[in-house]
């Protein structure tokens, strides 16, 4: 855990020793059922573990809010930002069951109290949270349909305002199109200099941008 040491040097060592079991048990899944490419589970600290926590570069949570992992997969991004604000309450959402019950045996290996594990179709969901996330499941107007719904209206200003983040990359432009002035566009090699982040992207649409 060292590079994620390097930047988040304010971890305390319960936080990195629960990071280190997520890294450890999201590598013994991976063998199983393909959660990340396998050419990447020598890489797993920097392209899954730190690129999931650039949201908390992005944005400090604030202590209860209901943020909701949409198409979680392994846990990513929800279990390290889990780990990151251990006073807000995390839902993790996939419809694929054994990806729900990879995530429910990484909640038990790293001791997260503040998860919860969902199998369940975003569209299907009744419940609503202050903030969205997630990491490149489909494009972004796509993935705005089926999470629009999940977001709590917005109230007399929020600190901070709840809203969509999504991580993305690539060429973002046309993606985006429909959205311009709406969303906020964060390269992440602001914050991170390792050439994997140069064409990666926090996303942020907030609440009241939504129409919710």
């Amino acid at each position: 855990m060292e590079l994620i040491r390097s930047y988040f040097p304010e971890l305390t060592p319960g936080q990195l020793g629960q990071l280190e079991k997520l890294g450890k048990g999201l590598a013994g899944w991976n063998e199983k059922i393909n959660l990340v490419s396998r050419k990447e589970t020598s890489m797993l600290e920097e392209r899954h573990l730190l690129h999931s926590m650039a949201i908390a570069r992005f944005i400090t949570f604030p202590p209860g809010a209901g943020i909701v992992d949409v198409g979680t997969g392994g846990g990513l991004p929800g279990l390290p930002l889990a780990i990151l604000f251990p006073e807000c309450r995390f839902t993790l959402v996939d419809s694929i069951g054994k990806k729900i019950r990879v995530v429910s045996d990484l909640v038990r290996q790293t001791g997260l109290t503040n998860v919860t594990p969902l199998q369940e179709r975003a569209e299907k969901m009744k419940d609503s949270y202050d903030f969205v996330v997630s990491r490149a499941v489909t494009a972004f107007p796509i993935f705005y349909e089926w999470t629009a719904n999940l977001l709590k209206p917005a109230g007399p200003s929020p600190k901070p305002p709840g809203g969509i983040i999504y991580l993305k990359g690539g060429e973002l432009g046309e993606e985006l199109a429909g959205f311009r002035g709406r969303v906020r566009i964060e390269p992440i090699r602001q914050w991170f200099s390792e050439p994997f982040f140069e064409t990666k992207y926090v996303v942020y649409l907030p609440t009241g941008e939504t129409g919710t």
